[in-house]
C-alpha cells in the first residue's frame, strides 16, 4: 500500500509540473485573424504583380503623359535608369497608382575601366568634352589623337583604337569624326572588333545588347555635346548578356575568321 501511495504521490507531481511548463492550447482562429487573408495578403499581392499591365518606355530619356496615358491603376511602367517624368506624367502616376519600376544598368559603368578615344580634325572639340566626361564617370583615358583642328585623316585615329580594343589595351574604344561612319569602316577591318556608328540612346543599346560592340563611332556633325554624352553613358552601361544575342554574335565572329589569311 505504502508503494502504491508513493507512486500516486509521483504521478500527482508529474502532472503539476506537466501543467506549468506545457503552453496552452492554440486557440481557435477569429474573424479579425481569418480576415487578414484578403486585398493585403503576400499571396494575393504577389498574384496581383505578376498579373498586372506593364509597359516598357526604357528606351526613352523623357517620358511624357504620351507614354503613360491608358495605363489603368496598378499597372507597372518601366522606364531607363536616368530618365524623367514630364510634370504631367507625374501627376497621372501619382494619381493612378502606377508602379515605376527603372532599368537597372546590366554590367554598369564599373565594368568598363579603360577606354581608348581618338577623333579626327572635326570631332576633336567633342573629343575632348568626352574625355572629360569619361574622367567624370571614373574611366581611364587613352587619347589617341588628333590633338588639334588641324586636317587629318579619320582612318588613321580610328585604326589606333581599334587595334587598342583588340590587342587588350584598353577595354572599348570611341571614335568621333563628321559623320561616324567612316571610322566605323575603319575600325571593323580590324580582327576582333565589332564598331559601330550610334546616333540615339537606343541604337547605342542595341549595338551592345545585340551585337556585343565593342567600339564606339560618333558623328560630331549629327548629334549635340548633350546627345553624345546620353549615347556614351547608355552604350557604356549596357552588356551583351543573352544566350540569344551570344549566340548570332559567335557568327559574325565565325565569318571573320573565314576571311583571316
Amino acid at each position: 500500500m505504502a508503494d502504491e501511495a508513493t507512486r500516486d504521490r509521483v504521478r500527482a507531481l508529474v502532472r503539476d509540473v506537466l501543467s506549468k511548463t506545457m503552453p496552452d492550447a492554440a486557440p481557435e482562429a477569429t474573424p479579425s485573424s481569418q480576415a487578414f487573408v484578403g486585398d493585403n495578403s503576400p499571396a494575393k499581392s504577389s498574384s496581383q504583380s505578376s498579373a498586372a499591365v506593364t509597359r516598357d518606355e526604357s528606351a526613352k530619356l523623357v517620358i511624357t503623359e504620351d507614354d503613360v496615358r491608358g495605363l489603368e491603376r496598378g499597372a507597372v511602367l518601366h522606364i531607363g535608369e536616368n530618365a524623367r517624368l514630364t510634370p504631367l506624367a507625374t501627376d497621372i502616376v501619382n494619381d493612378r497608382g502606377i508602379e515605376i519600376s527603372r532599368r537597372v544598368s546590366r554590367s554598369g559603368l564599373k565594368k568598363v575601366s579603360t577606354v581608348a578615344v581618338g577623333a579626327d580634325h572635326g570631332g576633336f572639340p567633342m573629343k575632348e568634352e568626352l574625355k572629360s566626361f569619361l574622367t567624370e564617370l571614373g574611366h581611364r583615358v587613352h587619347d589617341f589623337g588628333t590633338n588639334s583642328e588641324s586636317a587629318v585623316d579619320y582612318p588613321d585615329f580610328a585604326h589606333a583604337v581599334a587595334r587598342a580594343v583588340a590587342d587588350g589595351s584598353a577595354d572599348v574604344g570611341i571614335v568621333i569624326d563628321g559623320a561616324g561612319v567612316g571610322s566605323a569602316m575603319t575600325a571593323n577591318k580590324v580582327p576582333g572588333v565589332r564598331a559601330a556608328a550610334c546616333y540615339s540612346v537606343e541604337v547605342a543599346r542595341n549595338s551592345r545588347e545585340h551585337n556585343g560592340a565593342n567600339v564606339l563611332t560618333l558623328g560630331s556633325k549629327t548629334i549635340s555635346s548633350d546627345q553624345m554624352r546620353e549615347i556614351v553613358r547608355a552604350w557604356l552601361s549596357t552588356d551583351l548578356t543573352e544566350e540569344r544575342h551570344q549566340k548570332r554574335v559567335s557568327k559574325i565572329d565565325a565569318i571573320e575568321r573565314q576571311y583571316k589569311r
